[in-house]
């Protein structure tokens, strides 16, 4: 277990990640080493960033078994040489048995430690699925759902991974004792984050009392995507400290536990909570 510090630089990345896994890799390097430059200790990619291509049966075939494989032994490495905690975004990691072995992954978050030891894993639970016309999305097509809540002792307390989809489910953010960090790394689409994307963001901020790191991926993708980008740093009022708007580059701001302790003692929603366990809920 991390001992946890007063204060703590953090960052989020975005991106605009291609087919070409190994000009990904460089441009999340490029960008970690800045925002490491920059002071941050912990530093969380977005989602994808290793790969957005034209055929999603190739993010399949680049799934790595768990623990092992080039790009995670990158982001190892990145951990490494810049001393930071990573959050690697999400890597396509390989079902360790059953029948989706070949044809499915899983879209796993991984968090690395200043050694380059992975200290946390999480496959995203809830696959997006959208269909407006033109715009159709369907992670359930390639991937395979997770069934675990992803939580670590970090360098700020009980940091909370979870993805972009996630976002929507707030019930996945209060299973366990409270997150002090909420980490979001996320391609939302530009439709839906238009109107959509802050305000989630900031109200999983105020509800959990927590910080939000928010790493998103910009512009169009080689299968046409358009993504949102606005990757933000949302305190536990619910105030943005830091945002990156259209194209690829980090934010950084401070995390305070004077803050957080400020906050959760003036309003104590997390002491008031009394329906931890959802009630039974009786037939019409």
């Amino acid at each position: 277990m991390s001992q946890m510090q007063e204060t703590l630089k953090a960052a989020v990345v975005q991106m605009s990640s291609g087919a070409d896994v190994a000009r990904n890799l460089s441009e999340a390097r490029r960008w970690v080493e800045q925002a490491a430059r920059a002071g941050a200790e912990l530093i969380c990619l977005p989602e994808y960033f290793c790969w957005i291509g034209s055929d999603e049966s190739e993010r399949v075939a680049l799934a790595e078994a768990f623990g092992d494989g080039p790009i995670q032994h990158a982001l190892a490495q990145l951990a490494r040489d810049t001393k930071t905690w990573l959050i690697g975004g999400t890597v396509p990691i390989r079902p360790a048995s059953g029948a989706q072995i070949g044809t499915h992954a899983y879209n796993t978050a991984l968090m690395f430690d200043p050694a380059g030891q992975c200290s946390a894993r999480y496959d995203k639970i809830h696959l997006f699925s959208f269909n407006q016309g033109a715009e159709q999305h369907a992670e359930g097509d390639t991937m395979v759902g997770g069934e675990s809540v992803g939580t670590v002792s970090g360098p700020f307390g009980a940091l909370r991974l979870s993805v972009c989809y996630d976002l929507r489910f707030p019930e996945l953010y209060r299973v366990g004792p409270a997150a002090d960090v909420i980490a979001v790394p996320a391609a939302f689409t530009h439709t839906t984050g238009l109107v959509h994307w802050e305000l989630l963001l900031r109200a999983r901020a105020v509800e959990n009392q927590a910080y939000v790191l928010a790493a998103g991926q910009c512009g169009t993708h080689p299968n046409g995507w358009r993504t949102f980008g606005h990757s933000m740093i949302v305190d536990p009022w619910g105030q943005v400290l830091a945002r990156h708007d259209e194209e690829p580059g980090i934010a950084v701001a401070t995390l305070t536990r004077r803050l957080l302790d400020e906050v959760r003692g003036r309003l104590p929603v997390l002491e008031h909570r009394r329906l931890a366990t959802p009630p039974d809920v009786a037939p019409a």
